[in-house]
């Protein structure tokens, strides 16, 4: 069960780019939830995913020996729905949303790569992603903004 959670349905377990995977995988449940019940459902969702998620993932860790193993995607799920959650729902914003946030998590810039790389276990995982999703949604809905103000 917890192989299913931290895969999210086996999408991590794509031959390649799982990361990718699961953020696309996530994008779609989530643009499901977000038509049929209101963002407070995501918001809620998102946090209980993670308090889970940081539990499971320090257990798999303990168990495999390896931190952030490149098969476990929830934390790209639970980003990319803070990045629709802060940017907005249109399709234009969820498209720039999952551009954004592929790009903050590959890239990891600034605090995004410190918490990588300085902090352990299951929240380590969990919040690169968070703040990388932070950073998405900012930017989406900053670009989205700019393209209604100068009609681009």
């Amino acid at each position: 069960m917890r192989k299913i959670f931290l895969t999210f349905f086996y999408s991590g377990l794509a031959p390649f780019a799982p990361g990718t995977f699961g953020t696309l995988a996530g994008a779609l449940l989530g643009i499901a939830i977000l038509k049929i019940a209101p963002v407070s459902t995501l918001v809620l969702l998102s946090v209980l995913i993670t308090i889970v998620a940081v539990k499971e993932i320090d257990l798999e860790e303990k168990e495999s020996g390896i931190h952030d193993s490149s098969y476990i995607v929830i934390d790209e799920v639970v980003g990319v729905w803070i990045a629709f959650i802060i940017s907005g729902t249109s399709w234009s914003q969820i498209v720039l949303s999952i551009i954004f946030f592929r790009l903050f998590d590959i890239l990891k810039p600034s605090i995004i790569g410190r918490i990588d790389k300085n902090v352990n276990g299951g929240l380590g995982v969990m919040g690169d992603d968070i703040v990388a999703g932070l950073f998405a949604g900012l930017s989406s809905a900053i670009v989205y903004g700019a393209i209604l103000k100068f009609d681009i």
